[in-house]
Parts: C-alpha cells; sequence; structure tokens
C-alpha cells in the first residue's frame, strides 16, 4: 500500500514545481475577538512554511493583520458609542479597553500573543502601516488609471456591475475619519494625491501615501504583488466562484502583471451545535481563551489532522477530552506508521511545552489536590511522572483548572470530601465489610499503584483471594453462594471518598490519594451507622 503524504507537504511539493523560493502570507481583519476559527488559516500556513523549510525551500512566512479596514457596524460585544466609529478604519478607532494603542491593537495584540504560544512566529505586517510608509503608492497610482479596465474584470468574472462613481481607492475623510463614506472625484499623479467629496457634506485632498486604502478585491492583488506573495491560504467565502480569488487572479495578472499566489482553501471550524465561528454574530471561541485551556499543541493538531479542505466540528466540553486523548494515544505510539508521525511532528513547534501527564489524569490530579500546585507535584511524583518539569506541569495544571471551571461538564468534576460523607449511610453491609478488609490490606502495603488499587477491588470476586476470603467469612455465607459485583465496590469506594456513586478513573483517582488517608476513610466508613 503506497503511504499517504501529509496534505501540508503535498503542497510544498506543488508550489516547488512553480518556484523554488517562496513566501507564505496570512492575514486577518482584527475587528473583534480572533477565535480558532480564524486560527485555522494560521495553522494551515504554517505548516505550508514549514514542509517548505524541512523541504530544503528558502521559505519566508509572513502575517498581515487588515487594521485599515473599515469597523462595519456595532458588533454585538460593543458598546452603543461605537456607532460613531463605524466607518472609520480600525487603526484609528480608540481601543474598547483603553489599554492599547488603538482598536484593532486590542484585538491584534492577544491574538500574536497566542501565536507565539502556538510556537508560529511569522514577521507581522499592520495594513495601517503599510499604506502609511507607502508600500501600495505605485499600486494606487495603477488602480487610478486602469479604474475601468478593474471594474470591467470585476463585472465580468463576478457578474456584479460596479456602481455609479465606483473607485478602486477609497480615500480617508479628512473631517468625519470614515473611510466607507468617501468618492473620488479626480488625482494627481505628480502630487500623488487624490480628491473627494464624502457624504459628510465636506470634500478635500489626501496623500496616496496612507490617505486611504484600495478596495478589498484590489487591495488584495496589490498586497501580493507589493509583497512578494507566492503561497496562501483563504475561506471558501474568498474561494466562490467569482470570489475575490478569481477576481484578485485577473486584477493581479491583468493589472499588476503578477501571478497570483498558490491558493490553500480551508473549510470553518463549526462550534459544536452552533454553526461557523464568527465574530460578528458572536459564535466564537477565542484563541486566547481555547489556550487556557489546552495544550497549545493539541489545538494545532486539531487543525494539522485535517485536510483543509474538510470542516471540522469543535466541542471545548467533553469532546474536547476525546481530542486530547486522540493525540496523546497517537503521540505515544512508537509504531505508528510515517503519515501518522507527521501529523504529531507538525502539530509539535520549538518552545512548546510538553510532560508525560495525560490531560485526563491531570483532571484527577488537579481536583484531589484542590487545585494546589504543591500538592500537585507531589501527586505527579508519587505517581512516577517525570517531575522535573515544573513550568509544563504548571501550564498543564492551569489548562485542567481553566478548562474545569470554563467547559467541563458537572459529571467530571468532584471533590475529595474532608470529612465522612453522610451518603456512606446509603452502603449495604457487603460494601462496608469490603471497605473494611479494603483498609486493612493497603495499609499494610508499602507501595501500591493505581494498577495495583484497580487489581485488588476486581480481586473480590475472585474465590480464594484475600479480599473474597474476608468478605466471604464476616459475611458468614458459603462462597459458592456469594457473587461479588465490582460496580458495587467501586460505588462504596466513590461514596466514602466524594459523596457521589461514580468519579474518574479508579486507578489514577486512587493512587492520587494518600494511602494513610484511603485506609483510615475507608475504615471510618465501614463502622458508620447512622
Amino acid at each position: 500500500m503506497a503511504e499517504i503524504t501529509h496534505w501540508a507537504d503535498v503542497v510544498a511539493d506543488e508550489v516547488l514545481t512553480k518556484d523554488k523560493k517562496h513566501l507564505v502570507a496570512t492575514g486577518i481583519t482584527p475587528s473583534g475577538h480572533i477565535h480558532i476559527g480564524n486560527m485555522r488559516e494560521v495553522v494551515t500556513a504554517d505548516a505550508a512554511y514549514r514542509s517548505l523549510v524541512d523541504k530544503g525551500t528558502e521559505a519566508e512566512f509572513i502575517y498581515i493583520a487588515d487594521t485599515y479596514d473599515p469597523l462595519r457596524k456595532v458588533y454585538p460585544f460593543l458598546d452603543e458609542s461605537y456607532a460613531e466609529h463605524v466607518g472609520k478604519p480600525l487603526s484609528e478607532i480608540p481601543c474598547p479597553c483603553g489599554e492599547h494603542k488603538n482598536y484593532s491593537e486590542h484585538f491584534l495584540e492577544p491574538f500574536l500573543e497566542a501565536l507565539d504560544h502556538l510556537g508560529i512566529h511569522p514577521k507581522v505586517y499592520r495594513a495601517d502601516e503599510l499604506y502609511k510608509e507607502g508600500l501600495y503608492k505605485e499600486a494606487i497610482k495603477q488602480a487610478l488609471v486602469k479604474k475601468d479596465q478593474i471594474a470591467e474584470i470585476l463585472q465580468n468574472i463576478s457578474g456584479k456591475t460596479p456602481v455609479d462613481g465606483w473607485n478602486p481607492f477609497n480615500p480617508i475623510c479628512n473631517e468625519c475619519g470614515k473611510i466607507n463614506t468617501t468618492t473620488v472625484t479626480g488625482f494627481d499623479m505628480d502630487a500623488e494625491t487624490v480628491d473627494y467629496s464624502c457624504s459628510c457634506g465636506s470634500s478635500g485632498t489626501v496623500s496616496m501615501v496612507g490617505g486611504g486604502k484600495l478596495t478589498w478585491r484590489v487591495d488584495w492583488p496589490a498586497r501580493w504583488k507589493a509583497l512578494g506573495v507566492t503561497v496562501e491560504p483563504y475561506g471558501k467565502d474568498h474561494a466562490s466562484r467569482g470570489g475575490s480569488y478569481d477576481t484578485g487572479v485577473a486584477i493581479a495578472r491583468d493589472i499588476f502583471d503578477y501571478e497570483a499566489p498558490h491558493p490553500i482553501v480551508y473549510e470553518w471550524i463549526m462550534l459544536g451545535k452552533k454553526g461557523a465561528m464568527s465574530s460578528s454574530t458572536g459564535v466564537v471561541v477565542s484563541i486566547s481563551d481555547m489556550l487556557k485551556v489546552v495544550p497549545p499543541e493539541v489545538l494545532r493538531y486539531l487543525i494539522i489532522r485535517t485536510k483543509p479542505e474538510k470542516h471540522i466540528r469543535f466541542d471545548p466540553a467533553q469532546p474536547l477530552l476525546t481530542l486530547v486523548d486522540e493525540f496523546e494515544r497517537l503521540q505515544a505510539n512508537e509504531d505508528a506508521n510515517s503519515y501518522d508521525k507527521r501529523v504529531i511532528e507538525l502539530s509539535h513547534a520549538a518552545g512548546l511545552c510538553h510532560t508525560d501527564i495525560p490531560f485526563k489524569h491531570m483532571t484527577t490530579i488537579y481536583q484531589v489536590a484542590g487545585g494546589d500546585f504543591d500538592k500537585i507535584m507531589k501527586i505527579v511524583e508519587r505517581a512516577g511522572y517525570d517531575a522535573q518539569k515544573e513550568k509544563c506541569i504548571r501550564e498543564l495544571a492551569d489548562n485542567v483548572g481553566n478548562w474545569l471551571e470554563m467547559y467541563a461538564p458537572p459529571f467530571v468534576k468532584f471533590s475529595v470530601m474532608e470529612e465522612l460523607p453522610v451518603q456512606t449511610a446509603s452502603l449495604s453491609d457487603m460494601q462496608k465489610i469490603f471497605l473494611a478488609a479494603f483498609s486493612d490490606i493497603i495499609s499494610q502495603m508499602d507501595e501500591i499503584s493505581g494498577e495495583d488499587y484497580h487489581n485488588l477491588v476486581y480481586s473480590a470476586k475472585e474465590a480464594g483471594s484475600e479480599l473474597n476470603s474476608a468478605i466471604v467469612t464476616a459475611m458468614e455465607l458459603d462462597p459458592a453462594e456469594m457473587e461479588v459485583n465490582p460496580k458495587e465496590l467501586f460505588k462504596a469506594i466513590y461514596t466514602s471518598v466524594l459523596g457521589q456513586q461514580s468519579g474518574p478513573k479508579a486507578g489514577w483517582f486512587l493512587s492520587s490519594l494518600e494511602k494513610d488517608f484511603l485506609a483510615q476513610r475507608f475504615m471510618e466508613a465501614s463502622k458508620y451507622r447512622p
């Protein structure tokens, strides 16, 4: 059977047939919370870039924040006072919290911090700075001169006729500061200026350097040419027939004399049953929030394991544990095939913290320790994990603590009761006899692992075992007539420690608790009479 090639390597092989030097670009408009749906674009770009580098290619990786785009509306997460800023470039609007340089930085800065945490390190550009530095000046001149040709391209490919007065350049009004309410009335190539009138009633002149921006369908191909982009992922909305990529290809070729970059079209990430994530609708889980609850390599894995053209359904509650389990099993599989090994390789990145403690086990350790990190470390050492990676263990513990608080379903949560739970009164005689015998046995053992605890409980149903014999003797029954159900014994354990009939994986749970505490609690429960 032929080996499967990972999609990122397929992309790299395809673009290497065109050239041996490449620039991979990605970009997002920071108009709202940048969520894990947006993360798909950046991780996809990073995977393609890493594959090119792995193949010995001279490659660069950039991220462009579209900070010069206008604020489209007052989003649900904004105060109504932002109504006066609708239409202004994001970089020219006040920060919602007052702690950042402007509106766009309010959403961009935490996103860039998240990228660093994910091991993604592109060179970052801000669109407002690129326009103000004059990067687009020549493209603006060409677009203004070839306005009618661009309009014809847009009409022929998109099927939409540009409105009367349409222009590929949007000046920023000197009076109201808005970029989507102006109309170009003329331009001076020598002075490098553009004249405009605005719906606010004013008119004026702006420079081609920072005085406005190209419309999106022209801005995108102009950016390809100005920065030398050769590879770029984008969402399926841009990939529709007659969409912005199709028009971009023609504008890049016919207006800017540039070949469009190799496309990587990706599908949406769906949030549980709520549908596609969107900042404007509020259906989001921000990358920053996700990095609070799950290791960064698992978030990378969420994207890396699936071909870009297939949608991903993500649920941060119970299904998140399944995702983490899948990643951990694949990572631990020494016999994994080359494809799976490549998936894990691309999911890792330099600087990412890693520990050998399974996420699910840490959910048990964390709750047994009550979130106390010193207690967590003692349990980690007792469980035989590498306790030297304290920084990584702390990160994992923080992830688990946040997940338990923010997304964990109720049945996952528990608390070790400081006093004997009142629910112990419901235990049967056999359950109490079992707890007494169990207490005697474990108190005499020097070392006891989670597997030891698990095996001991199951040994109670085997005739002749120490636990079985103790139960038979105490109940004064004929061994042949007595049946011991381990499920009922586990219920006794959880009831006496947690006050509930079920709990986390028994081996991990019991080995996380002090042996002496368990022996005393079980004996106390066995003697309890309401």
